[in-house]
């Protein structure tokens, strides 16, 4: 067999990671097109078919699946090859892949800028995901989730802040409504409730002197993103459960009232998670440096 380009593995790799062309296209920075092309060129070199497509998912075919696990190991070689030989560079190239919520890059995002500046040769490719993925299976360097929901077998490294899931609402609201008094109260309010990414309304949760309360609290309008939630709390729909973090401009300048503090302590807050039994890129290696660098 003749021709077969690194770009070829590199592309059949990526689209059996991620179960799309167009995924894993945005992941390889090619287009969609070129991707495609890659694939069906060295369909064409080995003679077989490499993926079932449909409308809705692309999956490896039985002989795809058999070649691709005689070539991944050759693969991993030689993008620890790459990363080695990047070690001597004055400065690291490349692109560090980073898995979080849109809100948590937020948090970080001077971060990146001052790390884009500092490291001219380096891209971060930010994708913003609601649910919690397995990095090293969807081929990310990194994530970036609460301390309680990383992973065991990760490392971690924390961020700093601590977090705050508080209970807020408009004066307006509260004028018409009344003012909860305790958990209980809030099955008599209009509650702005959250969709998670996986379909799932986010419970509230709420705790004092080490007692848990568990809600899913009524409410009429349903919400797919943090800033709809806080947007229609402040615009007087009601009372919504959302981090001090975004609330904190509202809560100065009066366009929000907190509610039930002693409900809603502060917990660990957001870290940088990566595999333990992988070897660090010099990327990543950098952009943890950085962060440490800018918490000291």
């Amino acid at each position: 067999m003749k021709g077969v380009t690194l770009s070829e593995l590199r592309a059949l790799d990526a689209v059996a990671q991620h179960g799309s062309f167009r995924a894993a296209s945005t992941a390889l920075g090619v287009s969609t097109s070129s991707l495609s092309h890659s694939v069906a060129g060295l369909e064409r070199r080995l003679g077989i078919r490499l993926f079932n497509r449909t409308t809705r998912s692309v999956s490896l075919t039985e002989g795809g699946r058999s070649f691709l696990d005689e070539v991944r190991p050759a693969l991993d070689l030689i993008e620890a090859a790459v990363e080695s030989a990047n070690s001597f560079r004055s400065k690291p190239a490349g692109t560090l892949r980073l898995n979080s919520s849109e809100a948590a890059f937020e948090r970080i995002m001077p971060d990146m800028l001052s790390f884009l500046s500092k490291y001219p040769d380096m891209r971060i490719d930010a994708v913003c995901d609601g649910r919690l993925v397995d990095i090293v299976a969807h081929g990310f360097d990194a994530g970036l989730r609460l301390a309680e929901a990383v992973p065991q077998d990760m490392i971690a490294l924390a961020l700093g802040r601590e977090e705050q899931q508080i209970l807020v609402a408009a004066p307006a609201y509260l004028e018409r409504a009344g003012r909860p008094a305790k958990p209980a109260d809030l099955a008599h309010h209009e509650c702005i409730r959250f969709r998670h990414a996986g379909g799932a309304l986010m419970r509230w949760e709420l705790e004092r002197h080490g007692g848990v309360e568990r809600l899913d609290p009524p409410g009429r309008l349903i919400l797919g993103g943090d800033r709809l939630v806080l947007d229609a709390a402040i615009g007087g729909a009601g009372i919504a459960f959302v981090t001090a973090w975004a609330a904190e401009a509202a809560l100065a300048d009066g366009r929000l009232e907190q509610l039930l503090p002693e409900w809603t302590p502060p917990f660990a807050g957001l870290c940088l998670y990566y595999p333990r039994q992988r070897a660090t890129s010099a990327g990543l290696r950098a952009f943890i440096d950085h962060l440490r660098s800018r918490r000291h």
